[in-house]
């Protein structure tokens, strides 16, 4: 009798990135950049509001400019929509139990380029039982993670736990750390694997993270500093001992912004400098601290990699819209739908019987 109130359910996933504009015009860049100073920038510098456009526009121009005469653009929204058709297909032919319970449908959404993800999770609040956001980093943040989640509280408040599940701390997971492990090596060219003049090093990008404010103080926020520094030394651990490991060294290499007090010192500068005066021969980068490649992976950090003069250089783009990613990420989402429906189940029992 009780299982009778218990009705079929429809669950909304959303898979979430920051977002870039994938035509590179000034009317593009403009609202993201305004966006990023607004929502981001704002927690480490204070800035007057009258400068935030200024300076959005300023730095919209500066990029226009930069990607235009390098021919870039950004891939980050077409991975994103790859990544979320590449869950939505593995949850779909999965063949688990919760699929006889519940629908779920798959959507894409960005920070700080359209679909923006305030305004989807406001149309899905209506029309959802549940939603499980995915946010695409391995390490959580005050700059990352953290916004989706604000946008929750602020939506959901008090019903958040009850109504949304956040898929976090995969920085943790040992299938990433294999998973991560396995593309690395499948990813390197010949000319490497054979190498035998000379050692070989590895740069492990990720975003670095505010040590201390301008004052000389601990951020307020949170920075997701101790995640990162353990999450390169197991990644740093498993490449070393794996069977096919061809690296005299790996080392930790942080992409920083210039503003807001110390950044974190391992910078990908320093780590390549550290390997040329050590003598290497080569030198390979891995975004790992990033599931898709964008304008700070495959276009600055690249560059700076090409630009270091090693004789032997490749750059390993990021994980993307492997097959291995995919039907892990959707198994972690499948986790996550099931915890919350039998939440919500619970709940609308124990009402039921009050």
């Amino acid at each position: 009798m009780v299982d009778s109130i218990v009705t079929r359910k429809t669950y909304a996933v959303v898979v979430t990135t920051y977002g870039e504009v994938e035509k590179v015009t000034i009317k593009n860049l403009w609202p993201s950049s305004r966006r990023i100073l607004k929502v981001v920038t704002r927690q480490i510098a204070k800035i007057p509001t009258p400068l935030i456009n200024f300076i959005a526009d300023y730095r919209s121009t500066k990029h226009y400019i930069d990607w235009k005469l390098n021919h870039y653009s950004s891939l980050l929204l077409a991975i994103n929509r790859a990544q979320k058709n590449s869950v939505a297909a593995c949850i779909s032919s999965s063949g688990n139990p919760l699929l006889s319970e519940v629908d779920i449908n798959v959507f894409d959404a960005c920070y700080f380029v359209p679909p923006y993800l305030d305004d989807l999770l406001q149309q899905l609040r209506q029309k959802y039982d549940g939603i499980v956001l995915v946010p695409m980093f391995p390490v959580e943040s005050a700059f990352s993670c953290g916004l989706a989640c604000q946008m929750v509280v602020d939506l959901y408040g008090d019903t958040a736990f009850s109504q949304v599940g956040v898929i976090s701390k995969l920085w943790q997971e040992d299938a990433l750390h294999r998973l991560y492990s396995e593309h690395l090596f499948e990813e390197l060219t010949p000319s490497l694997r054979l190498q035998k003049r000379g050692k070989i090093g590895l740069v492990l990008v990720i975003h670095g993270t505010l040590v201390r404010d301008r004052a000389g103080n601990q951020p307020t926020i949170f920075t997701g500093l101790e995640e990162t520094a353990a999450f390169f030394e197991v990644m740093k651990q498993k490449i070393m001992a794996h069977p096919h490991n061809i690296f005299s060294d790996v080392r930790q290499g942080c992409l920083n912004h210039s503003r807001g007090g110390e950044w974190t010192a391992e910078t990908i500068e320093k780590a390549l400098l550290d390997f040329r005066r050590e003598g290497y021969a080569g030198v390979v980068m891995f975004p790992y601290g990033f599931f898709a490649d964008n304008s700070e992976t495959e276009y600055d950090a690249r560059k700076i990699l090409e630009q270091a003069g090693f004789p032997l250089v490749q750059y390993i783009r990021c994980i993307n819209d492997s097959a291995p990613f995919g039907l892990w990420l959707a198994e972690k989402v499948l986790e996550k739908l099931q915890a919350l429906y039998n939440l919500q189940t619970a709940l609308e029992r124990l009402e039921h019987n009050q």
